[in-house]
């Protein structure tokens, strides 16, 4: 058998173990290049589709529902000494992958640990924000194909942390209130829900519903593949293979505006906050509705 008959009519006349084979990371490394990512914009309050660094699909909805399955251990920073213009693929003066201290090879480090930084300090940005940046990159599949693709998501500091009410909460607390119960993240359908009120792209977020059996161990497989492992390790700009010499860890619509906004929003730092009565009912009501709905 040749080499065309063995590839042609989309590998029908491959050996079925062979066929619809997920590429390994060897096969992407000698492909080279990069840029096959996939990644969920929220850029203009818009959840868009993107593909290899193209947007492909835009959802108006203002909410979406998805699986978390993976996210990096810890939030990254990056700092714009200047202002960020629309479209312009540039690098941060300086970033740190781990929230600690800045990578090795960044332009203009502003000190030798995050924690002390001057530009970490309220203020030193717009309003009373900080000019160095949080972002938190997570891995989603979309809740009507779990076993499907796998997309990188770049949260900004603002869906992050803080606090909410009403079930819509930021990333971290939301994760707080469900690992305080018991219930993995991985384990839940999540929605992510644009906060309108917000001058800037904002997510909230709140449990839907339990996965079943087998959802879960299609949401611990997709944990675990290269697509998630690549979705956190890897910049916006990796994974649209069109990185800088020293890539930036946000997406451009988190860079600091052109114009100075009328008024900031001030992102904390991560803290402990104790749990509030409030939210243990919350939860409660969310349990009890998912036994009900098991009993159905």
């Amino acid at each position: 058998m040749s080499d065309i008959a063995l590839f042609s009519q989309g590998g029908n006349t491959l050996p079925a173990h062979l066929r619809n084979l997920e590429l390994d990371a060897t096969t992407k490394a000698l492909m080279g290049g990069g840029g096959n990512g996939k990644r969920i914009s929220i850029k203009g309050g818009v959840f868009r589709m993107v593909v290899g660094g193209k947007e492909v699909a835009q959802n108006d909805d203002r909410a979406m529902n998805v699986v978390i399955v993976r996210s990096a251990e810890k939030t990254s920073r990056s700092y714009y000494a200047g202002t960020y213009v629309e479209g312009q693929n540039s690098a941060p003066d300086c970033s740190s992958n781990d929230g600690v201290a800045p990578d090795k090879g960044v332009k203009n480090p502003q000190s030798t640990n995050c924690q002390n930084c001057q530009q970490n300090i309220k203020g030193s940005g717009q309003g009373d924000s900080r000019a160095c940046r949080f972002s938190q990159r997570v891995a989603v599949a979309l809740e009507n194909n779990l076993s499907g693709d796998v997309y990188q998501l770049s949260l900004p500091g603002q869906s992050i942390f803080g606090t909410g009410d009403n079930g819509k909460m930021p990333l971290q607390q939301y994760a707080k209130f469900l690992g305080g119960h018991g219930i993995p993240v991985t384990a839940v359908v999540t929605e992510m829900r644009f906060d309108t009120s917000s001058a800037t792209p904002k997510l909230t977020f709140r449990a839907v519903r339990p996965l079943s059996v087998e959802e879960l161990a299609e949401s611990k497989a997709q944990g675990e593949s290269a697509d998630a492992l690549n979705a956190v390790t890897q910049t916006v700009q990796q994974v649209d293979g069109n990185a800088p010499k020293a890539s930036p860890f946000m997406e451009p619509e988190a860079a600091p505006a052109a114009k100075p906004a009328a008024k900031a929003e001030a992102v904390d730092e991560p803290v402990k906050r104790a749990v509030k009565k409030t939210e243990s009912k919350d939860v409660a009501s969310v349990l009890d509705a998912w036994a009900d709905d098991s009993d159905e």
